[in-house]
Formats: C-alpha cells, sequence, structure tokens
C-alpha cells in the first residue's frame, strides 16, 4: 500500500514537471527556477581567444568585428526565439546587461531574421545587442553544436566560462566572479 502510494505521488511530480516544460507560459519560468549561476573557470590550462578576427552584422546594432573587442571582457551567447531554454535565461542577460553594459561587451548570435527577434525584443522588452555571424565562428571556440552556448572571455583573450544550457546570469556569485575578472 505504502508502494502504491510513493508511486503515485511520483507520478504526479514526473507529471508535473513534464506539464511544466511543455505549457508555454510555464516553460520558461520552470526552467528559470531549475537554472544556476555558471562556473567560473581559473587561467591555467584553460581554452584561449588568439584570433579575434571574425566579421558581424548587427541585427538591432552596428556591424562591428570581433577584434575591436580585444582588451575587453567579452560576454558571447549564442542563441534563439524558438529555444526554450535560451527564452528562459534572456531576462537574466538583460538584467546582466542593463548591469555591466559600461564594462562588459555584450555579444549576442542568433542566425533569425531580423523581424522575427525584433518583434520577440519589442515583446518582452529586450534591448541587448544583437549580431549575426557573416561566416563561421571564432576558430579557438568549441563546437557550438547546441543552444543556449555562453563563453565569458577575460581581457586577455581567456576563455573563462563555457556554459552550455540555460543559466542564471544575474546570480550574485556569478556577478562576483565578473567583478573579479574585471579587476585582473
Amino acid at each position: 500500500m505504502n508502494f502504491k502510494k510513493h508511486l503515485t505521488l511520483s507520478n504526479f511530480i514526473f507529471g508535473l514537471a513534464i506539464f511544466l516544460l511543455i505549457y508555454k507560459p510555464t516553460r520558461a519560468w520552470f526552467i528559470r527556477q531549475v537554472s544556476f549561476a555558471p562556473t567560473v573557470e581559473k587561467i591555467e590550462g584553460g581554452a584561449r581567444v588568439f584570433d579575434y578576427n571574425w566579421e558581424l552584422t548587427g541585427v538591432n546594432t552596428y556591424n562591428a568585428n570581433f577584434s575591436e573587442f580585444k582588451g575587453k571582457v567579452i560576454f558571447l551567447n549564442f542563441w534563439a526565439t524558438w529555444c526554450p531554454p535560451c527564452v528562459a535565461e534572456l531576462p537574466s542577460i538583460q538584467k546582466f546587461y542593463n548591469d555591466y553594459k559600461d564594462d562588459v561587451v555584450f555579444i549576442t548570435i542568433t542566425n533569425e531574421n531580423w523581424n522575427d527577434v525584433s518583434t520577440f525584443f519589442k515583446e518582452e522588452g529586450y534591448e541587448f545587442p544583437v549580431y549575426q555571424a557573416k561566416q563561421g565562428y571564432l576558430k579557438e571556440l568549441p563546437s557550438i553544436t547546441s543552444i543556449p552556448r555562453t563563453f565569458i572571455i577575460d581581457k586577455h583573450g581567456n576563455i573563462r566560462v563555457d556554459k552550455s544550457g540555460a543559466a542564471n546570469w544575474s546570480d550574485k556569485n556569478f556577478l562576483e566572479s565578473i567583478e573579479f575578472i574585471l579587476q585582473e
């Protein structure tokens, strides 16, 4: 009897989790609840960007070459409006952008057309810059096979964060790490 009650409760919890992931109004909220702050890596032995030559087409900002940002802390995020984990982390990206846009370079990359992104940004109130890669990606980046995928690159080109999946980019612990990286 006790086993049946446990099984019924487990089925209920499993069903609730599936519902929260499938039902669109609650999906982003649920993903945000289970997203954690990304881990900032130490410099020794980590991946590094050497070749900054990468042409970017501005979707809601100016066209740029990634080399313009050499020597700065860079937040580099790959995302799409159709990706639930991407959509779930965008509010924390916007908050991070609002608080650090003067200190950190924000580069968010999508392959979607501007009309879709523009409509989505207007509906959600997002303002951070969006780009499209003219061709390929930085060759030092690991293969990007899923989104969202985010990298934090320090002033010396060290990849300090390599995060696949949704994250809370406005988490207190992460922001303390960013403050430390900015002072290095």
